[in-house]
């Protein structure tokens, strides 16, 4: 018992670290585009998106190159974007009543989101088709090559090209200062301060991932049950602070779109980049597509929700936040339901 609490203890403390660290590293990463005058295109889908998703990036590396888990890292990375499309613009919607949405991100975004999703499906499914591993008919596992690893890569590439077509056209519309912005005072921004602030935040997360991970990998020991649960639930929720502190602060000042775009750009982030990183990194990975597959398909069912209701009133009202925060309850349920063994559609 006091080994439990001990862990308890710092799956506590490591999830303050990470909320910290993750502000430290927006605030730090802002200022320093600000600085260097990047571009919209690099600040939003690579700056924020690296920001606010690094410690998910983190959890797939640690649990995947330290304990030798992937499956652990992607269920924590699957489960932060259960988390990210359900409960922060639940949340802000509540909170503010309605969240319009532009078309843009509704009819470019969101959709290229769902594509990400079934990008990430259909790697697991090659990783089983052509690199299988026979255990069970009720355990299908396969392993993920660096190739394979490489396919969600290129699509995320895709996505930055859009972007960056997307950003060429508004500068020959309205002009290079208008997708720059103003000038930066640069006397009021202190740049060794800064990159200090950014390395001292990476430093913070990865070792307060690494106390998430431990965490959760004790609790599948010290209750006999899989890891992936803690990960997709305890890592999950806790790796998906800093997104949630930041969406949710955007959406109060009445910026929906811009709040649901850091969501999304996230998310695609974390499914294209986060997950593969370790893969490409260790070389090999196993994955178990009998755990990924239905947990993938409620991703894109609950993604495809959003869709519609955005789609309905270019706008997330507040009834359809309510809607959102009891789909995860429905999901936090289903993985309690999956742990007692009283549904198994993910354990066999």
């Amino acid at each position: 018992m006091g080994e439990l609490l001990l862990y308890i203890g710092i799956i506590t403390v490591s999830t303050w670290a990470v909320w910290k660290g993750g502000s430290l590293l927006e605030e730090s990463s802002e200022k320093l585009s600000d600085f260097y005058h990047l571009p919209p295109l690099i600040q939003g889908t690579i700056i924020t998106a690296v920001g606010s998703s690094f410690p998910e990036l983190a959890a797939t590396v640690l649990s995947t190159l330290l304990h030798g888990k992937f499956d652990l890292g992607v269920s924590a990375i699957v489960g932060s974007a259960i988390f990210n499309i359900l409960v922060i613009p639940g949340i802000s919607a509540v909170l503010v009543k309605r969240m319009p949405a532009d078309l843009s991100l509704i009819y470019k975004d969101t959709q290229y989101y769902i594509i990400s999703i079934f990008i990430l499906f259909i790697s697991f499914a090659l990783a089983y088709i052509y690199h299988p591993i026979v255990i069970s008919p009720n355990n299908m596992e396969g392993t993920m090559t660096r190739w394979i690893a490489l396919i969600p890569v290129v699509f995320y590439g895709l996505y930055l090209f859009i972007q960056g077509m997307e950003t060429r056209d508004y500068r020959r519309d309205h002009g290079k200062r208008a997708v720059l912005g103003v000038d930066v005072d640069k006397e009021n921004i202190n740049i060794r301060k800064d990159w200090i602030k950014l390395i001292i935040s990476l430093v913070l997360i990865v070792a307060s991932v690494e106390g998430l991970v431990s965490g959760a990998i004790f609790l599948g020991e010290f209750f006999n049950t899989p890891d992936f649960i803690w990960g997709i639930t305890i890592v999950a929720g806790a790796t998906s602070i800093p997104d949630a502190v930041v969406s949710i602060k955007i959406a109060r000042k009445f910026k929906g779109s811009i709040s649901l775009g850091n969501v999304i750009g996230s998310n695609i982030f974390d499914l294209l980049v986060a997950v593969p990183v370790g893969v490409l990194i260790a070389g090999t990975a196993i994955v178990n597509f009998t755990v990924a597959a239905p947990l993938m398909l409620f991703l894109a069912l609950i993604t495809i929700i959003m869709f519609v209701f955005l789609r309905t009133n270019l706008a997330l009202v507040r009834w359809e936040g309510i809607v959102l925060l009891a789909l995860y309850v429905l999901f936090v349920v289903w993985m309690i339901f999956e742990t007692l063994g009283i549904t198994s559609f993910v354990i066999k």
